[in-house]
């Protein structure tokens, strides 16, 4: 096997493993993805942020056991919360 087959076999490996992007403005974000795009770890944002009355809201998603869902968020909602909080320059 060629130098340029063992390449070609890995790059066809990596992309099957590659996960498309979805758009962030149709993103739904889960809070350990709100953890780490605000750094901070997921308790503190399930704690300290998610229950704040003026973060997005969440999204439920209907369960076929009737559970509710882990609450997801708008991508695009919850940058534009964090950014909310960017200090102004006098």
């Amino acid at each position: 096997m060629s130098d340029v087959d063992i390449i070609e076999r890995l790059a066809a490996a990596v992309a099957e493993r590659i996960k498309p992007t979805v758009p962030l403005n149709i993103d739904l974000w889960d809070i350990a993805t709100i953890a780490s795009y605000m750094k901070r770890d997921v308790t503190s944002v399930r704690e300290r942020f998610a229950c704040l009355p003026d973060f997005p809201p969440a999204i439920r998603l209907p369960s076929a056991k009737g559970n509710r869902a882990q609450p997801l968020y708008k991508a695009t909602d919850v940058i534009a919360w964090t950014l909310k909080y960017q200090e102004r320059r006098a």
